[in-house]
């Protein structure tokens, strides 16, 4: 098993994924399991709320026992959204240059800006947000969008109230409860207390009813959407913003698939007027330049974005970003510096455009079954609908007779049932195999 796919996720040791699970009691007299030394220390009450485990370390934790069982099977890997083809050798070279300068006086470097490089920073502004008005100043580089969602929520606090779309990537509705904002478990719902779901399924075609949607001080909202695939029209983020304008709302914003996107949708919020008042934007290189393993993302904080007394969020965050970070690698940095040079860039485009077209083979195999297949043009996921079926249940199903992992529709929350999510982060001719054992069980 390939540990590194779980750790990407969650730092979980090896030795204590395989451990069985164990039912911890509380520490009232006659009711103690004590083994070893204890300390008086009470265990943070948050973390006490999450569920019982983060969804890539169960779905991996699964895999690991069907290869346990099926130890000759060839199993094809379509389920954690890890990229798989090699990063182009301009901007690899980029990084082995700059790492062996380092092993002389002259190029030596140490610390760096914890904000990032700012010819970086400036690069990203001129690349990626031409035309929005989004300045290099206002652009955060860091190690990977998923780490900027853990610094976001301890820049918001446990005080406020938040929003998810319905389904969502597990990771803001996580921190929401690690940092005290979601108020307790409701076993019969599957969701929240006090977070706002904001159903995104295919009868609302993934954008959500705002007229029916409460106040919310933050809404994360992720375009192209991970785990559907939908990208979010430029009529539908002008009424988000204007939604946020009237609620005197933050819009988290994810653009981390936006390279995806093959249409005239909006790659960035703040190519809607008026976005840069209400919206922070969080992205990456990992899915866009195959930077999974290399870790560099970015989050835009606008210098127009206040908080109720006017103060400028931009400037708190940087205060975290100073006080919790020292900076990006400066080797990646070269790295993300080469991808957006003239050829770096076109190079990256060309093995976005490969995995497209995975997905486009993805998305005609299960269409050919007659089922309800939606994402796969803007984005590296395909969501396939198992009308009245477990999604768990079809992920069982589909491992256990194809030898191929997804993942569970309902691992993204509530609105996920039903579906599964099949990445197109894979070798072509792991997808042709994939979509010949998917017809040869589904037909």
């Amino acid at each position: 098993m390939n540990y590194s796919q779980v750790t990407s996720c969650i730092c979980i040791p090896k030795a204590i994924l395989l451990q069985p699970k164990t039912n911890w009691t509380s520490s009232k007299p006659g009711n103690e399991r004590r083994a070893g030394h204890w300390t008086h220390v009470p265990r943070n009450v948050n973390m006490e709320g999450l569920r019982s485990g983060y969804l890539f370390p169960e779905i991996s934790i699964r895999e690991h026992e069907h290869i346990q069982k099926n130890p000759n099977a060839r199993l094809i890997r379509l389920g954690i959204g890890d990229t798989t083809q090699p990063i182009p050798d301009i901007i690899t070279t980029a990084m082995a240059e700059h790492a062996d300068a380092l092993s002389t006086t002259r190029g030596y470097r140490g610390y760096g800006a914890e904000q990032g490089n700012m010819e970086l920073r400036m690069a990203i502004a001129e690349t990626l947000y031409r035309g929005t008005g989004v300045k290099g100043n206002e652009i955060f580089v860091s190690d990977g969008a998923q780490c900027d969602i853990s610094r976001l929520q301890m820049l918001l606090g446990s005080n406020v109230k938040v929003a998810v779309q319905d389904p969502s990537f597990p990771a803001y509705i996580d921190t929401s409860v690690i940092v005290g904002q979601s108020g307790k478990l409701e076993d019969k719902t599957g969701k929240y207390s006090d977070i706002v779901y904001m159903n995104c399924g295919a009868e609302n075609n993934f954008f959500p009813d705002l007229s029916t949607t409460p106040r919310t001080d933050i809404i994360f909202f992720c375009s192209p959407n991970n785990p559907t695939g939908s990208a979010a029209s430029w009529q539908q983020l002008e009424q988000l913003v204007d939604f946020a304008k009237r609620n005197g709302s933050i819009i988290v914003y994810d653009s981390a698939y936006a390279a995806y996107i093959s249409d005239e949708s909006p790659r960035s919020i703040f190519e809607i007027p008026g976005a840069k008042e209400v919206a922070i934007e969080i992205s990456s290189f990992s899915k866009f330049a195959g930077f999974t393993g290399v870790r560099l993302g970015w989050t835009v904080v606008p210098e127009e974005l206040k908080y109720s007394n006017g103060f400028p969020v931009i400037e708190d965050f940087n205060r975290i970003v100073c006080t919790c970070f020292n900076g990006a690698s400066n080797i990646v940095q070269a790295g993300g510096l080469a991808c957006l040079s003239r050829d770096g860039y076109q190079a990256v485009c060309n093995v976005v455009d490969y995995y497209k077209e995975n997905a486009k083979i993805l998305v005609e195999a299960f269409a050919s079954l007659g089922l309800k297949v939606y994402g796969g043009k803007n984005a590296p996921y395909v969501w396939v609908h198992f009308p009245g079926m477990s999604s768990w249940n079809v992920f069982n199903e589909i491992l256990e007779k194809t030898h191929v992992v997804t993942v569970p529709g309902r691992g993204f929350g509530p609105g996920g049932e039903e579906y599964i999510r099949v990445s197109a982060f894979s070798h072509r001719e792991n997808m042709m195999e994939a979509s010949l054992r998917m017809k040869k069980l589904f037909r």
